[in-house]
Formats: structure tokens, sequence, C-alpha cells
């Protein structure tokens, strides 16, 4: 029987500045991205770079207002012997875009790929590692969540890690 495995929620941020910087000395390298269980494609295309501001209120009547980058990736074969996009390349064609369109470079980076006739899954940065052959950028999904419940269960969560029996299990 074929299960569909769904891919594993990660509750990281990063922002662009961040994965820019940790890119840096790298250029010759190519950038891999690994996404709910697949490795993108060799010819994958960056489509559109969004610099996005965003004010929301949430089902608690919390407003809220942050910056976000988002990149839409296309997830498809190369054509030909082409090789996948260096880091080098991804860090030009950011720097082109925001000549063009200014970037908060303490945005939250969020990437939304998937490929042809596909949806779009939106993910956050998990990880992103520098290996002696490649640069490895590792995406997890971006879960929908209730603002207030989520606040409420980590103050709780805190809470819980300060009392005088957590630190004598030692979980503190």
């Amino acid at each position: 029987m074929s299960t569909h495995a769904t891919p594993r929620y990660i509750e990281v941020e990063s922002s662009l500045g961040e994965v820019l910087a940790r890119l840096a000395g790298s250029d010759d390298l190519p950038l891999s991205i690994e996404y709910g269980e697949r490795v993108v494609q060799p010819g994958y295309h960056i489509t559109e770079v969004k610099a996005g501001s965003f004010v929301t209120l949430d089902c608690g009547g919390n407003p809220d207002a942050w910056q976000e980058t988002v990149l839409q990736v296309e997830d498809i074969p190369a054509e030909g012997d082409r090789a996948m996009m260096t880091a080098g390349k991804f860090r030009s064609i950011l720097a082109q875009v925001d000549r063009k369109v200014p970037l908060d470079h303490d945005a939250r980076l969020t990437i939304e790929i998937g490929r042809p006739g596909e949806a779009m899954q939106v993910f956050d940065i998990a990880d992103l590692a520098i290996q002696e052959n490649r640069a490895v950028l590792s995406l997890g999904l971006r879960a929908a969540i209730c603002k207030p419940r989520h606040r409420a269960e980590q103050i709780t969560a805190a809470a819980s890690c300060c009392t005088p029996s957590a630190k004598a299990r030692g979980r503190c």
C-alpha cells in the first residue's frame, strides 16, 4: 500500500540577510534546495521575488505587522547539460532585485515552491548547510496556526520549564 508522507513542520524563521550572509564565500558551489521529501531539480528557476509588508489582525483581535521576502521557485528539470544554480547566481539574482525593489534584509524569508501543474507549497528556511561540494538550503513547512493559542502554549511551556519540579528533573 502506498502512503503519502506528510513533510514535518519545522518552526524556524530565517531572514533574507541571514541566508545571504551564510552563502557569502560559497559563490561557486551549486545551491541545492530540499523540501517536502524532494530535492529541487537542477533547472529550478526563481520566478518572482516579493517584498511584502503585512499588517494583520488575528482571530483574537490582536494586531500584528511584519516584513517578508518571498521567493517563488519553479522546480523544473535542467535543459540539456545545464548545471544547478550556484550560490553566487542566487545571491546575484537577489542583489539585482534589491537594486530595483529594495529588500529588507531583516525580513522573514519565505519560499513558495512547486513543480509545473502542482500547487505551490509555502516553506520557511529550516537549515542552510555549506558542504564541501554544494550548499544545501533545507526547507520546513509553515504550518497554519492560531496565533493566540500558539502564544498561550508557548507561555505555558516556558512557565512549566521554570517550576521547581521541572528544574529538579533537569528540564531547564
